[in-house]
């Protein structure tokens, strides 16, 4: 009989709150995290709403307790990352074999920015420590650095799949007694860089996002970290788990670099996939964590895999990216701890400002916030660039 791995408890930053708690209640009320960039030093800061984390560098890093040259990345990491540990009530980390694996796709981009801005202007300006932890791996190496993880280190990076992949990752170390705890889950700064590119390929919405609604165009992008601890059967004991991690699968259709296909074929094996490993069929899911981004080619492929799978009989669900932006790197952490927490607390959350049905599809995402659902089975989406197409299935026993 395989391992079983459990959520033993989960921690997040975003844009609509510090901390677990605050992402919470922001969804009780109903308040998303779109504004004017605050801190992202941009062209179109008057252009594009962003969903940024409501703390400047400075007290990013006093809460982090690290140096503050230190990337946006790893702070939001390390933030997140500590919650999720201190949840669990497992104590000293160093007495157990705990590994950590983390997503981002822009590393200490955030930095390097900076030092381009002196450098151009003055070669001799430039500080060169700004640039040291540009690559992604450097961010994941300083979080376990300051977290005193020593078994395994790893660093995923497959576009906006990524921390969902380390979910998977991290269950396989497990069940490969690799490890008996992971920390698992993903980190993304907003960076210029990160801006621009979604510009060019023009699926940023000039307006707050509207996901699976009718007269959607476009995505807002947000930042933000979240991660799960995943433990082992042998550590049940020692915890109040929230939930398992009963299935997961990822697909790649490799129809376009930047677009899903168009019948949702990767989406589909994903979810399919998903729920074979956890041995269920579609009627057993309660609610879905849509990736829902909010563009036209995302929310039509995805929908009419959801269809294809579940109909007639379709779960809730609703795109928490209405509220935190699209993180990118850190979605499928952060969507995991909210999916955990959902069928932990048989929460469905609130799809934000949808109001027209989609033509293509037969369903709507949920509009209200509400507790005391009788979930048992909840998925959470991740869909990235180049199809690379992954799901998360969580159970309550």
């Amino acid at each position: 009989m395989s391992v079983k791995v459990w959520i033993a408890g989960g921690g997040v930053i975003s844009g609509i709150g510090m901390n677990l708690e605050e992402n919470l209640q922001a969804f009780k009320d109903m308040r998303t995290g779109m504004t004017t960039m605050q801190y992202l030093q941009s062209v179109h800061h008057e252009t594009f709403p962003v969903a940024e984390v409501k703390a400047d560098n400075d007290t990013l890093s006093d809460m982090a307790l690290m140096p503050e040259n230190t990337s946006r990345t790893a702070l939001l990491s390390l933030i997140a990352a500590r919650e999720a540990w201190k949840s669990t009530g497992l104590g000293d980390i160093s007495q157990y074999r705990v590994g950590f694996v983390s997503a981002n796709t822009v590393g200490g981009m955030d930095k390097t920015e900076d030092f381009f801005n002196s450098f151009l202007s003055n070669p001799q300006g430039g500080r060169l420590h700004q640039v040291l932890n540009h690559e992604c791996g450097a961010v994941t190496e300083l979080v376990a650095d300051a977290m005193g993880i020593r078994h395994h280190i790893s660093t995923i990076s497959t576009a906006c799949s990524s921390a969902a992949n380390a979910l998977m990752y991290g269950a396989r170390l497990i069940r490969n007694n690799i490890v008996d705890i992971v920390i698992a889950g993903g980190t993304d700064a907003l960076t210029r860089f990160t801006l621009n590119g979604f510009n060019t390929l023009m699926i940023l919405d000039q307006q707050p996002c509207r996901p699976f609604d009718d007269t959607r165009t476009g995505l807002n992008l947000g930042e933000g970290a979240g991660y799960v601890v995943l433990v082992s059967d042998n550590l049940l004991a020692h915890i109040q788990p929230w939930a398992r991690l009963s299935g997961f699968a990822n697909a790649n259709d490799a129809y376009h670099q930047t677009a899903s296909s168009p019948d949702g074929t990767g989406n589909y094996l994903a979810m399919k996939g998903a729920l074979e490993m956890a041995g269920l069929t579609p009627e057993d899911i309660g609610y879905i964590n849509l990736h829902g981004t909010g563009t036209q080619n995302n929310d039509v492929s995805e929908g009419i895999a959801i269809n294809r799978l579940f109909a007639p009989h379709f779960p809730a669900m609703s795109s928490t990216k209405s509220f935190t932006g699209h993180t990118l790197g850190a979605s499928g952490g952060i969507e995991a701890v909210y999916a955990a927490l959902a069928l932990k607390e048989g929460i469905i959350y609130p799809n934000a400002r949808f109001q027209h049905q989609m033509k293509e599809l037969p369903f709507a995402p949920a509009t209200a916030f509400s507790t005391g659902n009788d979930l048992k089975h909840v998925m959470s989406n991740s869909f990235g660039f180049g199809g690379n197409c992954s799901s998360l299935v969580f159970s309550k026993e």
